[in-house]
């Protein structure tokens, strides 16, 4: 069993890694529409763009580099008692509330899966099996949702990136779970 975890926690925290490294630089990608929307406003005809752009940017800025910020541990702890806890202490309250975080995650991929269905144009009530029959042919796609903005972006590129942020998210929150696991038997991980 702890020879499973290794492998899916050295599998997930590879891939996480990755795109977490990639990812990170998406934020000169963010400066650089901001200094054209800056420039385009200041000098010529503004554009539509550049502000709804820089949003998108953003979310995927933000969702696929939740992981890797979460795999480097340098997301935000109440250090008052948790730092002279010992390991095995501090295992045991971190993997109740990856649990909790899970659960989180789960509600808020059902609701990502939900929001992407209808911007696919689906409005019944089984968004998973709609976009499961999308992938394989059995579906089709009706009328694609569109931003009310005026450059009206079609929103369902923007969605499917937060659909694989929060999967991305899920497993590296059970990598985190299966660390704490090894760690409270006592395994060096």
């Amino acid at each position: 069993m702890q020879r499973l975890m290794r492998a899916f926690i050295g599998g997930v925290d590879a891939v996480n890694y990755r795109l977490g490294r990639i990812v990170m630089y998406g934020i000169f990608v963010l400066m650089g529409i901001l200094l054209w929307s800056s420039i385009s406003k200041t000098f010529f005809l503004p554009s539509l763009w550049t502000l709804e752009m820089a949003q998108f940017v953003m979310v995927g800025y933000y969702i696929l580099g939740g992981p890797y910020s979460l795999q480097l541990g340098s997301n935000v702890r109440m250090d008052l008692l948790y730092g002279s806890w010992s390991v095995r202490r501090k295992a045991w309250f971190d993997a109740f509330t990856v649990l909790l975080l899970i659960f989180y995650l789960c509600v808020l991929l059902y609701g990502a899966i939900s929001s992407t269905a209808y911007s696919l144009g689906y409005w019944k009530d089984a968004p998973v099996s709609y976009l499961l029959g999308v992938l394989t042919g059995a579906e089709e796609v009706g009328r694609l949702e569109r931003s009310s903005s005026a450059w009206r972006p079609y929103m369902w590129p923007i969605k499917l990136v937060m659909i694989v942020g929060f999967f991305l998210m899920i497993l590296q929150c059970l990598s985190e779970l299966f660390k704490d696991i090894l760690r409270i038997k006592g395994a060096d991980i």
